[in-house]
């Protein structure tokens, strides 16, 4: 209905699913009830909603002033050996043998016509060896089948992964490690921390736009005791009112920090170039797959943000401008932030001697109404992206 607040998940089916078959999270047992919603990504369930009828505001203000955890879907691949970094360098369209120890980049793969295979975070955990943590979709035979004729293995090293995410999430940290939590450990850098006398890499990243960690568990050969890890977490989080939540929260946040989804958002025929995120492309690195496509392509940017003050954009809707059809939505919701209805628009092709950024278009609901809404680049709020890099100060952020 036009001028309805709702909220992404509000857009998203369900229907019943038998888990057999599927990788479920060994945190599961520990917030799952009778009316848990979940979802599938990288092949893990993962809890999109407490319940068919969830109010994600409480939430949402919690991860916007305070601290929420979060049992998250995503999956690290493991790449060791003498020419691993030789292969990553091959595959990803960033510079990897640059990336020092305890580093992360964030890091596309294309196809060699320049569209996008993959987009997720790379990071150095030793000499040679990196994990990639990937988005959603088929990956790791694409990686091993390139990695023929190198000394370099790719392997799933089935680790889960724990986001805690908020402003006072760096005291959760803090608190979790006993205390001494180094300035240094900013934005993007990641190292092994002794969580409650377990040994985990740690991760400063995350997919909500605000300060946030990544706690990821071991398989072997010291496999993390979950239940532990969970109890010690959640007893460290206590006193700054960390709280779990279902994805809901996160997902409206994502999309105000214009975070993309690979698959979704990301759709097969974009280049790094059409999706916005062209600057993630070195062409002062040597060879890598793409590369030749990627030097002739048009730089022409065609995912957008769009803000509609009276409708919610939701996946397929169409965009209309002038006399016709020129897009349509991948993603959206309403955001509590700036008191509209925002999403990412994909155009169908450029806008002739000009740019799309500013335009005024009209976003066609479902019941077929048209509403004036603003073309604008991503993030739709934070554009400096700042709030993820506040610097560690030692307590009372």
């Amino acid at each position: 209905m036009a001028g309805e607040k709702s909220y992404y998940v509000d857009s998203l089916g369900s229907i019943k699913l038998s888990p057999y078959r599927l990788n479920e999270s060994p945190f599961a047992h520990r917030y799952v009830t009778d009316q848990t919603i979940f979802a599938l990504y990288c092949d893990r369930l993962y809890p999109l909603k407490h319940s068919a009828d969830e109010d994600p505001l409480p939430s949402y203000w919690k991860l916007r002033n305070g601290v929420l955890l979060y049992d998250v879907p995503e999956m690290p691949l493991e790449i060791v050996g003498p020419d691993a970094g030789r292969l990553l360098e091959k595959v990803l369209v960033c510079s990897v043998e640059s990336l020092g120890i305890g580093r992360c980049r964030y890091a596309l793969a294309c196809n060699e016509d320049g569209t996008m295979v993959m987009d997720g975070v790379i990071m150095r955990l030793g000499p040679e060896r990196f994990w990639y943590v990937k988005a959603n979709g088929e990956f790791t035979t694409w990686l091993r089948a390139n990695a023929i004729g190198l000394d370099a293995e790719v392997t799933d090293p089935r680790s889960q992964v724990l986001q805690i995410q908020g402003p006072k999430s760096l005291d959760v940290l803090n608190a979790a490690m006993g205390g001494g939590l180094s300035a240094d450990f900013r934005y993007f850098r990641a190292g092994f921390f002794d969580l409650g006398d377990q040994t985990l890499w740690v991760s400063r990243t995350g997919w909500t736009g605000e300060v946030g960690i990544e706690v990821y568990t071991n398989s072997g050969p010291e496999p993390t005791d979950h239940d532990a890890l969970w109890d010690h977490l959640i007893a460290s989080g206590e006193p700054f009112g960390m709280e779990f939540s279902t994805s809901t929260s996160m997902g409206i946040r994502r999309i105000e920090a214009g975070i993309l989804d690979n698959g979704s958002d990301i759709e097969p025929d974009l280049t790094p170039f059409s999706a916005g995120l062209g600057h993630f492309v070195n062409f002062g690195k040597g060879e890598f797959i793409g590369r030749s496509a990627l030097e002739s392509a048009d730089r022409t940017q065609l995912l957008f943000g769009l803000i509609c003050p009276t409708a919610v954009p939701e996946a397929f809707m169409r965009v209309h401008f002038e006399n016709g059809p020129v897009g349509h939505i991948t993603v959206g919701t309403w955001s509590p932030t700036l008191d509209a209805g925002v999403g990412y628009v994909r155009f169908d092709r450029p806008l002739a001697d000009d740019d799309w950024r500013g335009k005024t278009v009209l976003l066609q609901d479902q019941e077929g109404a048209r509403h004036e809404s603003t073309v604008d680049l991503l993030p739709f709020i934070d554009k400096e992206k700042q709030l993820p890099r506040v610097a560690w100060g030692g307590g009372g952020q």
